[in-house]
């Protein structure tokens, strides 16, 4: 069986940054003769391959501002104005070949010799070139990669499910049991939820008494609800977003979100009201827990596009506005949970998806923010 080079070039640089370089293909609907792969840790955060002929330049115009108005809804639908985008064209004119050289971000590969000279190729892909060295030909060669680039999208797929099957949440089960016990307790030995004397005595967050050494209080407050339709929403909210917290991140990571959160809002409620104001619930570390599932969509918009993050913002800005009409919501908890959920899970990561550099940038994020607001709450 004899392959067209450029079919067969096109095959080798599909199979190379799919299996290489973790490269996964992006569906564009209407588009021909070319092909379209992201990785959001590459230099290039997109690469496109033009097999299509192009010989004249108002051929080459139309194709780069196509392409360029199909990387402004990527942008806009992936929140990132700074993507950067490689195209790799196979078959082009030698009248216009000038032009495509002038541009840095587009490279003419139409031979394999083409892909050892060219700078960006080897400084960004040097392994393209030893990638390419097949024992097989012809259709051996063809079954070949085929299998392997079958093979890298099942590997794929099967993560993507393992994350995101159900599983039994039992931290959110135990969070939620605590509530119930401690809103519970607060009436057997004390006087009821609503009673001050009862929710200073069980932990509630008064910001002159955790200045004064009760710092307990910032995590045990996150525990004391105010009234039965207080702890019912919040018990609510937690049983819906808690699971998948804690499927998507891991019930270690949860926990550290879910805290982290909660004395990030009550470090909020110190700076920004009263120092004898009582405070309590677990609304921060649920707004912590939006913020991390906001974090998430982010990462996984390629498999559930922009659903988590269009559904989420709504939410919050409405239980925002909500906070800054009705009085008795402490809205600096919200905020404090939200912004304290978004840098810890920034910190800790989306297992196989955040590099370690974003990691590292997460944690001094992370450390920033507890100072800062440690300073503000006890030394301003």
């Amino acid at each position: 069986m004899i392959i067209d080079d450029k079919a067969l070039l096109k095959l080798k640089l599909v199979h190379y940054f799919i299996t290489k370089e973790n490269f996964v293909p992006i569906i564009i609907h209407g588009i021909e003769d070319e092909i379209w792969l992201e990785n959001k840790h590459s230099e290039y955060r997109i690469i496109r391959i033009v097999t299509k002929q192009i010989f004249n330049e108002e051929q080459l115009e139309f194709d780069i501002a196509k392409a360029k108005d199909i990387s402004k809804q990527i942008k806009r639908k992936t929140f990132n104005p700074f993507m950067s985008i490689l195209s790799i064209y196979l078959n082009i004119g030698e009248d216009i070949k000038e032009y495509v050289l002038n541009d840095k971000n587009s490279i003419i590969i139409e031979n394999e010799t083409d892909l050892e000279n060219n700078e960006i190729i080897k400084k960004y892909y040097k392994g393209i070139v030893d990638d390419l060295n097949y024992k097989e030909e012809g259709i051996e060669l063809l079954a070949k990669m085929t299998s392997d680039i079958t093979k890298k999208n099942i590997e794929e797929n099967e993560r993507f499910n393992d994350m995101f099957k159900q599983k039994k949440p039992i931290i959110t089960g135990i969070l939620i049991l605590i509530n119930v016990i401690v809103f519970a307790l607060m009436y057997i030995i004390g006087k009821g939820s609503e009673d001050t004397n009862t929710l200073v005595s069980f932990g509630a967050n008064i910001p002159s008494l955790v200045r004064s050494g009760e710092y307990y209080r910032l995590i045990s407050s996150g525990f004391l609800h105010i009234g039965i339709i207080h702890i019912l929403c919040n018990m609510y909210s937690l049983s819906v977003l808690g699971p998948s917290i804690e499927h998507f991140y891991g019930k270690a990571k949860y926990l550290l979100i879910y805290f982290y959160s909660m004395i990030i809002a009550s470090l909020f409620v110190m700076v920004f009201q009263n120092d004898y104001s009582v405070s309590a619930g677990a609304s921060g570390a649920i707004f912590g827990l939006l913020g991390s599932l906001l974090y998430f969509g982010y990462y996984y918009r390629g498999y559930v596009g922009n659903q988590i993050i269009g559904q989420i913002i709504p939410v919050i800005i409405i239980n925002l506005v909500i906070g800054f009409i009705s009085p008795g919501i402490s809205n600096a908890a919200h905020i404090g949970g939200l912004i304290g959920g978004i840098a810890v899970s920034f910190m800790l990561g989306i297992n196989d998806k955040s590099e370690k550099s974003n990691r590292i940038t997460g944690t001094i994020l992370t450390v920033i923010l507890t100072g800062f607001m440690i300073y503000l709450a006890f030394f301003r």
